[in-house]
């Protein structure tokens, strides 16, 4: 399993709609083969900053899979005018301790 770490950096005062919008991209990510499931935070302390969190089996089900599949260009028209600056988007494994 690895999870896929975004900070998603939403214009102020679209706050609501980007919302609204990610709950119908939901769709689109939770379908996906190799996914295990995401959840979305958002910040106290900055507005119009969100921690997206996603479990893929692994780092291919979503650089190839999700990203070269129709369901992402559904995905980037919903979502991605929203952000400023665009997302950093990283991979983690689990270390056991």
């Amino acid at each position: 399993m690895i999870l896929e770490a975004a900070m998603l950096h939403v214009k102020l005062g679209l706050e609501s709609d980007f919302e609204a919008a990610f709950k119908k991209a939901s769709s689109f990510i939770s379908s996906s083969n190799g996914y295990l499931s995401h959840e979305l935070y958002k910040c106290i302390e900055v507005p119009g900053k969100y921690l997206l969190l996603v479990k893929w089996e692994n780092l291919e089900s979503h650089t190839i899979g999700f990203r070269s599949s129709t369901k992402y260009q559904d995905w980037k028209k919903l979502l991605h005018h929203f952000y400023e600056p665009f997302p950093n988007v990283e991979h983690f494994e689990q270390v056991e301790i």
